[in-house]
């Protein structure tokens, strides 16, 4: 019977890195040290060996991560480090050593079960099924879960703080209040809220602009919660909530479309087909603005593997050109863009620092895979906007001929 040994494999790894700004600690006692500072791994198992070996890369570590089989002393540290270290490139000989050593540190190790928290995608990619269950695989937790680290308002999205504001909640009241002076809301119009999550936008818009709102969402513990925060607010008359598709929509017509973190699921696929919904559901003099993140640098991939099973399954970030282009094609020329990146990785940062705050009553509603995830998820969103992987846009457009008032001005539409 075959035990575990991690000797070859410790050696295999200083072989392999002669220069490791980490150290690596293993179950039993040992471990490969650090010839630099920087953060400290711990393999808690042979699992999470197998892990690696029977899905090597991103998911088979990530799953190692999630199982708690894998652990990081100081995750901020750990992403710093994938953004920068540059390992040596291996050869085929060099490689198969590692492989080798690796085995016989599992051991007979059998290979392990998929974290419970793994989505693995089924269907057509950005069907209307595989779409709603890829949202709701995000947001099947507890609305108290992600209370515990976004602001009162469960605005689940960007912040503005580059316009004065210094605390979350100010923040995120500067966005909604924004993007309602950017549409130029006027009380009675009619408005849409694209993937309008626990209605916070919808009832904000509803309360100090005098709309009548349809909010549609894809989760229905999201609608429940957003009809309630209507009733609550006095509104429940004036904004109507929906667990419906974007796709679902037809035959209605708005003064003004609000979608807001709602693109990044679109995907380059149907990016065309939702501008042109949009355009199809708007007034002949309406306005729309789209508030989304997007890839800053061509090239890089649209997300990694551990992102498309634990986080965001299916979630595509485009180039804000590619939105843009999509919304002229659909006849809705853009007349003003304006960048966040700062202010998301603010919010980030505030959301990070929340949940950690949190940490026991997150345990208790999430269970310790989805906190573990989320926490890696939070900071390394915000290393994103940090690095320049990604920004964040809010473009703002109206059909050909719309004249919409220079933003920073009382807002009107004007027929040319």
């Amino acid at each position: 019977m075959t035990r575990a040994k991690t000797a070859p494999l410790r050696s295999a790894l200083a072989q392999a890195l002669p220069e490791r700004p980490f150290s690596v600690a293993f179950w039993d006692g040992t471990e490969v040290p650090a010839t630099a500072a920087g953060p400290r791994f711990t393999v808690r198992s042979p699992r999470a060996v197998a892990h690696a070996l029977y899905a090597p890369g991103q998911l088979g570590l990530g799953r190692a991560y999630v199982s708690g089989e894998l652990e990081v002393d100081d995750i901020d540290a750990t992403i710093a480090l994938l953004q920068t270290w540059k390992p040596p490139t291996l050869d085929r000989a060099a490689k198969a050593r590692l492989a080798l050593a690796a085995a016989r540190a599992m051991g007979l190790e059998r290979p392990p079960e998929r974290p419970r928290s793994e989505l693995v995608p089924e269907g057509r990619r950005h069907s209307i099924a595989r779409d709603r269950r890829s949202v709701r695989h995000h947001y099947d937790l507890p609305a108290e879960f992600f209370a515990l680290f976004l602001d009162e308002s469960m605005t689940y999205s960007c912040a503005v703080f580059s316009r004065g504001a210094t605390t979350l909640e100010e923040a995120q009241e500067t966005k909604l209040e924004l993007v309602c002076t950017k549409l130029g809301l006027k009380p009675g119009e009619r408005l849409l809220d694209v993937g309008c999550g626990w209605g916070s936008f919808a009832v904000h818009a509803a309360v100090n602009h005098g709309v009548h709102v349809t909010g549609i969402t894809l989760s229905g513990p999201q609608a429940e919660r957003a009809r309630l925060r209507a009733e609550e607010a006095g509104v429940a008359d004036r904004v109507d909530i929906r667990v419906q598709d974007w796709r679902e929509l037809t035959g209605e017509r708005f003064d003004a479309i609000a979608s807001i973190g709602m693109v990044e699921h679109v995907g380059n696929v149907q990016i065309d087909a939702y501008a042109q919904r949009l355009r199809d559901l708007l007034e002949p003099d309406g306005r729309v603005l789209n508030h989304g993140i997007a890839r800053v640098r061509h090239g890089d991939p649209e997300a990694g593997p551990f992102s498309e099973r634990y986080v965001f399954p299916d979630a595509a970030p485009l180039h804000v050109g590619r939105v843009i282009s999509a919304f002229e094609r659909a006849g809705l020329p853009a007349d003003h863009i304006e960048g966040f990146q700062s202010d998301y990785a603010e919010t980030l940062r505030h959301w990070a620092m929340r949940l950690d705050e949190n940490l026991d009553r997150a345990l208790e509603l999430a269970g310790p895979e989805r906190v573990r995830i989320w926490r890696l998820y939070l900071r390394a969103a915000r290393a994103g906007f940090t690095t320049g992987f990604t920004s964040i846009y809010q473009v703002r457009a109206a059909p050909v001929g719309v004249v919409l008032a220079p933003v920073g001005t009382e807002s009107a539409t004007v027929s040319a």
